[in-house]
């Protein structure tokens, strides 16, 4: 028996180190799990309960079970009093009323207690090992990280993490991308909760869908929006198909709209071919809200941007060819350009403007700009900004 609780003792000690617990809080546990194995066969009225003491020894280890019981002159209930001649043969300054600790540890009942004690350590160990796994990952929460597939479900896509296993919803799967077991992908982090089950380990959820995604990948790719020259001013996105991005610099020398590409389009590629060919606008951010609306409808001409005073509500008026271009594929170019810009944006062509003659009665034109003046080319860098 003393290889055992030597054993004992030296494990406490190791797990305690290892992982990083309180040797004290180890054996509270394991006394707390001695005292639940004495219950489950305590018979009926041998002793109360609630009085049940279990301890173990932290130099030798050994684990023992005690019951409670005040000091009586009169015994009248044998489970929760005892008789002053007894309590004296376990203390011998005993007095009426006090407490005393009597043993009360079943033949045989060391050996259930050395495996309680097991399971504890084990069961600590498992939770110690969650818990690191989940202080990793939990500031981990709104970035990006390299995922592996593992598995694929009917429900859901599961991805190798490191040290955990994330779970890619379907509903968070880039529509029409098909992945295979094996993959490296980019995955954005949504939110890390301890398991539902305490057995369970961490369960990070992530996603190829969230507009962080997109921001999180161009962080990766461009110097200057890491360095904090380039900024990231606003994205909308409806994943798979096209995405809007508003870029600002603040260093005159240095063109968001170009650093974001990169040469020859290397930069912004890349982010495309990760987002399975998914089109990418990157257009130049403007506090006048005029310029804004008008780059936010790139690759389309504008011809003139109206306001309505007090509400973020504007007019566009755009050549009669172009129109389908700034409304876009069943109107995702427009409904893009207004998530980008926060600004419910109408658009009419050249000629259905001219006949609105009441337009300036409702409208207050708060800017105006010439077809030369909107050009894309002029403003975002050319046709390599649309991909």
């Amino acid at each position: 028996m003393k290889q055992s609780k030597s054993e004992l003792i030296e494990a406490v000690r190791l797990l305690a180190k290892e992982k990083g617990l309180s040797e004290e809080m180890l054996f509270s546990t394991i006394e707390e799990a001695l005292k639940s194995a004495y219950k489950k066969n305590l018979p009926r009225g041998s002793v109360e309960p609630n009085n049940i003491v279990a301890r173990v020894d932290r130099t030798d280890g050994s684990m023992r079970i005690y019951t409670r019981m005040i000091v009586a002159e009169n015994v009248e209930s044998p489970a929760s009093q005892i008789s002053l001649e007894e309590a004296r043969i376990i203390r011998p300054t005993a007095e009426i009323d006090d407490l005393v600790d009597k043993d009360v540890t079943p033949s045989g009942f060391l050996r259930v207690a050395a495996q309680s004690a097991k399971q504890v350590i084990l069961q600590k160990i498992r939770e110690a090992e969650r818990q690191g796994v989940y202080e990793e990952y939990v500031d981990k929460k709104d970035e990006i990280l390299t995922a592996v597939v593992q598995r694929i479900t009917e429900r859901a896509v599961f991805v190798e993490l490191g040290n955990t296993e994330g779970i890619l919803e379907n509903d968070q799967l880039i529509p029409g991308e098909t992945l295979h077991e094996g993959d490296h992908i980019k995955v954005y982090v949504l939110e890390v909760q301890h398991g539902a089950v305490s057995a369970h380990a961490p369960q990070v959820r992530v996603s190829r869908i969230h507009p962080n995604l997109v921001k999180r990948l161009f962080e990766m790719e461009v110097p200057e929006i890491a360095a904090g020259i380039v900024t990231i001013k606003s994205i909308s996105r409806e994943a798979g198909s096209r995405t809007k991005m508003a870029v600002y610099s603040s260093d005159p020398m240095i063109d968001p709209v170009g650093a974001c590409v990169g040469l020859h389009g290397g930069r912004v590629d890349r982010v495309v071919k990760e987002l399975n060919d998914e089109k990418i606008d990157i257009i130049k951010w403007s506090d006048d809200p005029v310029e804004f609306v008008a780059n936010a409808l790139n690759p389309a001409h504008v011809l003139s941007v109206f306001t309505t005073e007090g509400e973020k509500i504007c007019r566009v008026v755009v050549p009669d060819s172009q129109l389908s271009l700034a409304i876009g594929k069943e109107g995702q170019n427009a409904r893009l350009a207004a998530r980008l810009t926060g600004w419910k944006i109408d658009i009419k062509s050249q000629s259905q403007a001219a006949q609105m003659d009441d337009m300036e009665a409702d409208i207050t034109t708060t800017g105006f700009m010439t077809p030369m003046e909107y050009d894309p080319d002029a403003l975002l860098g050319g046709d390599d900004d649309t991909l």
